[in-house]
């Protein structure tokens, strides 16, 4: 197993808010704030494939979509239409490709439209919300494979994005190892206080065991 499937493994055992607690104990911005999932059933794990948007000038014929023929199998597109709300960056043409390709899903900061076939094809997309007023004729593309914004979280081509019914939390790629790890650990003692209060334990003694309530703090390990 490569490196970069290992990662991709590990989170796909892990849920969004486990990673989100690894992310405030290492001191990283990485949950996407206000993105949600399209639909709750939606899952979705894979390194980022980054897209930006700007406004199209007056008699400026806009682009949209015209990279999705280069996006690799298993990558999530990452596309910072910088949180407009007023034309759509995506609809069913680039969803079908994108379901076609293998694509791991989509993300944005911004709209998107015609939800039902992402549905009908379980092809997670995760934006701020969805209208069907298009984006053509009215945003350029400026930039693939380059530094964007999503939900006030900053990301980089590489960095892991995932996304759960509770959203999407982003781990540059430099810092899987420890969030994962974190994350990780976190699962294990949150698991352990709910077996203690199964067996009878009370839970403010089951917590105090686990340090329950440091678990996503800097300091965790001062305590």
């Amino acid at each position: 197993m490569n490196t970069s499937t290992q990662w991709i493994e590990r989170a796909k055992k892990l849920d969004c808010a486990a990673i989100s607690d690894a992310l405030d104990r290492s001191g990283i911005v990485g949950q996407c704030y206000k993105i949600a999932a399209c639909d709750p059933k939606f899952r979705m794990v894979g390194h980022a494939y980054t897209v930006l948007y700007r406004l199209a000038v007056p008699g400026e014929e806009g682009n949209v979509g015209e990279y999705i023929d280069d996006v690799p199998p298993g990558n999530v597109i990452v596309i910072d239409n910088q949180g407009r709300d007023e034309m759509t960056t995506w609809g069913n043409i680039l969803t079908e490709m994108a379901h076609q390709r293998k694509i791991a899903g989509t993300v944005i900061d911004g709209i998107n439209r015609d939800v039902s076939l992402c549905r009908d094809l379980n092809y997670p997309i995760y934006s701020s919300g969805y209208w069907m007023r298009t984006g053509k004729g009215r945003i350029q593309l400026v930039g693939l494979q380059v530094p964007v914004t999503i939900g006030g979280v900053s990301v980089n081509p590489g960095d892991l994005v995932c996304g759960d019914p509770d959203g999407v939390v982003v781990v540059p790629s430099t810092m899987q190892e420890q969030v994962f790890t974190y994350a990780e650990e976190i699962v294990t003692r949150e698991n352990k206080v709910r077996k203690s209060i199964r067996e009878g334990m009370r839970m403010d003694e089951a917590r105090k065991l686990q340090k329950y309530h440091f678990l996503q703090s800097q300091d965790y390990d001062q305590k």
